[in-house]
């Protein structure tokens, strides 16, 4: 079974990045969850990014404010697909560095890039990814694809009556 690694900068991340590890499970999708700091821990995320294929992580969702490189350095160092989350903290210009920090990667050093505490983007980005190659992943991303839509059919219904 496919996993995804979910990192983040700081255990202050943890409820934007809750919502990338609630719908994965949501989609039966094991993670692993860590906090590595691309600057109070550069070994751990250097460890992280070249090792994490090797324990059967399939996809990255890396997730930082401020400054916001451990999506870039994760992925200038990983073969997976890495998944940028910009969050905005405490310590950020109104998230716009996480965004710009995240979305300026150079070329040859892709990271896919979600919206400002888009972590549940990443989720379903992260599942369609792992979908592209397994049926039953893929199912499941046709199906809350379809709840989507009757969601907004019902409201629609609703706002009629």
């Amino acid at each position: 079974m496919a996993k995804v690694g979910i990192i983040m900068g700081s255990n202050s991340d943890m409820p934007v990045m809750q919502e990338a590890i609630s719908i994965l499970h949501d989609f039966n999708i094991e993670t692993e969850v860590d906090i590595v700091s691309a600057h109070r821990t550069p070994e751990k995320m250097v460890d992280y990014a070249k090792n994490a294929h090797l324990r059967g992580i399939s996809v990255i969702i890396a997730g930082a404010g401020g400054a916001a490189h451990l999506p870039g350095m994760v992925a200038s160092l990983s073969p997976l697909p890495v998944i940028g989350v910009p969050v905005k903290s405490r310590n950020s210009i109104d998230g716009w560095d996480s965004v710009l920090s995240i979305l300026q990667m150079p070329g040859g050093v892709p990271v896919a890039t979600v919206a400002l505490d888009g972590a549940q983007n990443a989720g379903i980005l992260a599942a369609q990814i792992i979908g592209s190659s397994d049926k039953n992943i893929q199912q499941t991303i046709i199906n809350y694809k379809e709840s989507l839509k009757e969601k907004v059919l019902k409201a629609s219904n609703d706002l009629k009556k």
